[in-house]
């Protein structure tokens, strides 16, 4: 469950003051505690970081990471996993990202799937991520979207049969066999 600490508005300052070992995400003034992944979101998240990271040793177009805090103007949030593309990388800072990463990747937990899917779906979009896919390990299927003019525009929903690719990294093919093989439902 999240915990949203709405006694005041909080500030990026105050955020970055925190050292309790909690994670929290910094959205709206409004401070939220979420909980710790679960096995099965960690897994997913590892292996689309580990498909891309692969890929990009044998073609630096740019950098993915896990779970860091990015800051977009007076909100911060933490992506399972996002991707900097290497003309991009002037925003990677020695504490935290200033600015949207191009790609952006959510797995869904029951905790935080609303907050991915509405309030940091906007908040990405506002402030220049290229493409969002939400992942939902329940029913293996990745949704991606892709910034439109005025909202973003959903490419598709892609399955177990599906390799998933992005114009964002040109020849990258995730095989989500590969991504959800062995993950049972909850």
């Amino acid at each position: 469950m999240v915990v949203v600490l709405s006694d005041r508005v909080y500030t990026v300052e105050d955020y970055m003051k925190l050292d309790d070992g909690r994670r929290y995400e910094l959205i709206g003034g409004e401070l939220i505690m979420v909980p710790r992944p679960r096995y099965k979101h960690q897994k997913i998240a590892g292996r689309i970081f580990m498909k891309i990271e692969n890929f990009l040793e044998k073609n630096p177009i740019g950098e993915v990471v896990q779970e860091v805090d990015v800051c977009l103007g007076d909100e911060v949030v933490a992506p399972d996993v996002l991707f900097i593309s290497r003309d991009r990388l002037d925003i990677i800072g020695e504490l935290n990202v200033q600015g949207a990463p191009d790609l952006v990747i959510e797995i869904l937990s029951p905790a935080t799937a609303s907050y991915d899917k509405k309030q940091k779906s906007r908040l990405y979009f506002k402030h220049g991520v290229k493409e969002y896919w939400l992942v939902d390990p329940d029913v293996k299927f990745i949704d991606v979207y892709a910034a439109g003019e005025k909202e973003w525009r959903w490419m598709g929903a892609f399955d177990q049969e599906d390799v998933l690719t992005t114009a964002l990294l040109p020849g990258l093919e995730i095989s989500l066999a590969e991504v959800f093989k062995g993950l049972k439902r909850e």
